[in-house]
């Protein structure tokens, strides 16, 4: 099938109610390449179905800048988290046609692998097995669990290069915001590179320092990426001030955390000198035009937070060859990361060098002839 050029409107839309149990939520396809399309589930008090659809359509310029031949979806669902298990099966059992018609769902943010491995079992779903399509040799959690920092790898990619691209040679200060999974792997990522973390923020406020000690704050720090306050180095500043993080002097921020992180009220805020996107919407559309205005680099997330969604599709379109034992596996899928996100950032910044305006919707042009 060809492959839609633009659409503004989701392939199609799923409102979700229970089967067999009370579930309130969405899946939303935004577009279907080869009959397949994919996404993570995410769960919150607040979700809506707008925000679903703006993810799903996220994922759709994902895939297509990476040149994987599948399409975007997203799920959502309605939830503070209790009574976990139920809510889940009850997903699976709702979500079995779509599973086992071609659309994969996976992990967001609100869901473990645990989580998928309920709503799985209760679809009685696995990817290994697709008509159509040859047999996985191995399974989901054997072949994705080990790629783990895979997106935070591929933002840590897209920063490095964009700092070359500017014509840095010394080390960056860089400030993360958000320190969950993403968020630990950008931080040791730039770390071993050389440069400097001098910020990171997590839900309960902000920790500064000229150098802040990565390995010993990840070791502080529990599943849901909080740092534990009480066993803090000695020269650390904290401050609870909500976006405090944008008042630390740095070069590079990482946006590793929630939605809409950047906005147009915080913008004028901004120190660093370039941005790069680890979450999904971390940035407005308005903040982006102000922070274009003001001449801050912008990386979005759609170029450099793939890892975690194209380390799924390669398995899922059977792209990633089967004959490698598990650690070359990962070699090569943390490769072909780093060589998308490398390319589509240098590209990025070309266009955005070349002429005024937002350089994305040509770069994403581009890439729908490369992969029709």
């Amino acid at each position: 099938m060809s492959v839609p050029e633009d659409p503004q409107a989701p392939a199609f839309t799923v409102h979700l109610n229970g089967s067999g149990g009370t579930l309130r939520g969405w899946v939303v396809v935004d577009t279907l390449v080869d009959g397949l399309a994919m996404g993570g589930t995410r769960m919150t008090t607040g979700i809506t179905e707008d925000e679903v659809a703006g993810l799903a359509r996220d994922m759709t310029e994902k895939f297509t800048l990476a040149g994987l031949r599948i399409g975007g979806a997203k799920a959502g669902i309605v939830s503070d988290g209790s009574n976990r298990e139920e809510t889940f099966r009850t997903f699976g059992r709702t979500v079995k046609p779509l599973l086992h018609g071609g659309i994969h769902l996976g992990i967001d943010m609100g869901v473990t692998p645990a989580d998928r491995a309920v709503f799985f079992a209760e679809a009685g779903y696995d990817p290994r097995y697709r008509l159509g399509a040859p047999d996985l040799p191995f399974d989901w959690r054997t072949y994705y669990e080990p790629l783990i920092d895979a997106t935070g790898h591929g933002v840590g990619v897209a920063a490095v290069t964009a700092l070359a691209a500017s014509g840095r040679t010394e080390p960056a200060r860089v400030v993360v915001q958000g320190f969950g999974a993403v968020g630990r792997a950008v931080a040791r990522f730039l770390e071993e590179r050389g440069h400097v973390v001098v910020g990171i923020a997590d839900v309960r406020g902000t920790i500064s320092a000229d150098r802040l000690p990565v390995a010993d704050l990840i070791a502080l720090t529990d599943e849901y990426g909080q740092i534990d306050r009480s066993r803090l180095p000695q020269h650390v500043t904290v401050s609870g001030e909500p976006d405090a993080w944008l008042d630390v002097d740095a070069d590079l921020l990482i946006l590793a955390a929630q939605k809409y992180a950047l906005t147009a009220e915080n913008t004028h805020r901004l120190r660093a000198g370039l941005v790069v996107e680890g979450a999904n919407l971390a940035t407005s559309a308005a903040a982006k035009e102000k922070v274009a205005a003001s001449g801050v680099g912008l990386v979005p997330g759609v170029i450099a937070n793939i890892g975690g969604a194209a380390s799924a599709a390669l398995a899922v379109t059977r792209v990633v060859p089967f004959d490698l034992t598990a650690d070359a596996r990962k070699a090569w899928v943390f490769d072909w990361i780093s060589d998308r996100v490398r390319q589509n950032t240098r590209d990025l910044l070309d266009i955005a060098a070349a002429r005024a305006g937002n350089p994305l919707p040509e770069l994403l042009a581009a890439r729908r002839k490369d992969r029709v």
